[in-house]
């Protein structure tokens, strides 16, 4: 008889691999690239496997055309830690699942960058698409497990380029799904912040952080987002920031403070239109009655 293993943690982190704010970085600061990025995400994924043998990971590249798997991928079956294929032990005694993880890493953002084509005007990042796949990948992991466990997941989101506002409905139906199943949502914002990621931590229970020193990536990650949130109570973390908390009118996508709001679907609009171009219910307006004049009596004269 097997019993069942103790609780599972599973970490996604979800990083942001945009060409385009990466070129830019590079031409304005050269010694923080997209592979130091990486090297400080994979200490932070290699730390988080070695914790608990039960400890799982996942790693996404969230690009300006689609979302990819960087680990696990099609190569490794997911759940897989023995290491018996594509590993490259290198015999120094290290954790074989640390070299299968790193590896396929490489390998696979090397593919996805060898494939970009920038085209077109459409240079923002994929992120709430990212993070739908990456909740997708949550609950197939819960699915997967075996009778009597339980699996702790949470989502670390590392942000380089602007927020769009185009994918704000998309964004905030991701985060009310996290905060449904109880997923947490981090965020490590390298440039400047993030309105979306804020609120998705706020609403979610996670932490958001923008960095003060992208050099020192790994240090803020092994700190702020490898502990748990059973051990962050016990931590010293950085203090909560301002959540802004504005949303994107449907009509143009810009992040207003007063605006107009169906009273059907709750679509946000920055100027009052009579018609809801989102469901097509038509507003009954009262138009201001008009006031007869008075009749003036004729004076008599006696």
């Amino acid at each position: 008889f097997a019993f069942p293993e103790d609780e599972i943690s599973l970490l996604v982190i979800v990083v942001d691999v945009n060409p385009i704010w990466w070129g830019q970085q590079a031409q304005r600061q050269p010694e923080f690239t997209l592979s130091k990025c990486l090297d400080a995400m994979m200490v932070l994924g290699n730390s988080h496997m070695a914790m608990a043998r039960t400890n799982k990971l996942a790693v996404i590249a969230s690009h300006c055309q689609d979302s990819h798997f960087l680990y696990p991928s099609n190569k490794l079956q997911v759940g897989d830690g023995n290491g018996d294929e594509n590993t490259s032990s290198s015999g120094d005694g290290k954790y074989e699942l640390l070299s299968v993880a790193n590896n396929l890493i490489v390998e696979e953002i090397r593919s996805v960058m060898l494939k970009t084509e920038v085209r077109g005007n459409s240079n923002d990042t994929l992120l709430a698409g990212s993070l739908a796949k990456a909740l997708c990948y949550i609950n197939r992991v819960s699915k997967e497990l075996e009778v009597g466990q339980e699996t702790k997941s949470r989502i670390l989101v590392i942000k380089a380029a602007e927020d769009s506002a185009l994918q704000y409905m998309n964004f905030m139906n991701v985060i009310f799904a996290a905060q449904k199943q109880n997923i947490l949502i981090d965020a490590c914002v390298l440039d400047s912040d993030s309105g979306l990621l804020q609120q998705a931590c706020d609403i979610t229970g996670g932490l958001y952080l923008k960095i003060p020193q992208k050099l020192a990536l790994a240090q803020y990650l092994l700190w702020v987002f490898l502990p748990d949130t059973e051990q962050r109570s016990q931590l010293l973390l950085p203090p909560r920031a301002h959540v802004d908390y504005r949303a994107a009118c449907f009509c143009h996508r810009n992040l207003i403070e007063i605006g107009y709001v169906c009273s059907v679907c709750l679509s946000i609009f920055c100027n009052f239109s009579p018609i809801c171009t989102t469901c097509e219910t038509a507003f009954k307006i009262q138009l201001p009655q008009m006031v007869k004049p008075k009749k003036k009596k004729p004076k008599i004269n006696v």
